[in-house]
């Protein structure tokens, strides 16, 4: 990113900037003409520190912005959702409330998941294809396919037990062999009979809620 800024990076500092004391112009290379940032100038950016791309930002660049931590806020999804933040029975403002402690505490806060996810839903159906094409797939990125952990945040409705045990094959030194063997979980499909309302029912860890 420094190299794509260039000399710009010095331009944009305050005291730099065209009308000021020390105020620097840049020669452009092509055109020959004097170029300089204006004083009224605005240069805004976004990041997202869960993104590894972003990790390693250079410190010139760095050291000539402020920065502002903007966290997932789960109440505007009550305050400007389409739903006005509840679907049935379910408070999606408490769904996104208890989905970002549970990653907190698996991962960090950096992982924790937007409200924007849940400002257009609007109906059953909408907060399924949330879960199905959104919320699991990132889950599953974070989590590197471990669906046991996705089961931890999302509660046993998502995730469910794989029954079968492996037959290894027979090596000597190798006869009692059980203790290799380790639980393996998969996801439900999320479909259209998938029980959501329930799901998210249990995810709250109340439990007599119908499907």
């Amino acid at each position: 990113m420094a190299a794509i800024f260039g000399e710009l990076i010095t331009l944009i500092e305050p005291d730099k900037r065209l009308g000021n004391a020390e105020a620097l112009q840049a020669q452009l290379p092509y055109s020959k003409d004097w170029f300089g940032v204006p004083a009224n100038l605005y240069i805004v950016g976004t990041m997202n520190t869960a993104d590894r791309s972003v990790e390693a930002l250079d410190t010139a660049l760095r050291r000539r912005f402020s920065f502002e931590e903007m966290l997932p806020n789960p109440a505007l999804i009550r305050e400007h959702g389409i739903s006005n933040g509840m679907i049935e029975s379910i408070y999606l403002e408490e769904i996104l409330t208890v989905i970002n402690d549970r990653i907190e505490a698996l991962i960090d806060r950096d992982h924790t998941i937007g409200h924007s996810y849940f400002l257009t839903v609007n109906s059953e159906n909408d907060l399924r294809l949330v879960f199905k094409d959104k919320i699991v797939p990132l889950l599953q990125e974070y989590f590197f396919g471990d669906f046991g952990k996705i089961g931890l945040v999302l509660g046993s409705e998502f995730v469910e037990k794989v029954p079968e045990v492996t037959r290894f094959a027979v090596i000597d030194g190798y006869e009692d062999i059980a203790y290799l063997q380790k639980e393996r979980f998969r996801l439900k499909p999320i479909n259209d009979e998938f029980p959501i309302i329930k799901a998210l029912s249990l995810l709250l860890g109340k439990t007599d809620q119908q499907g």
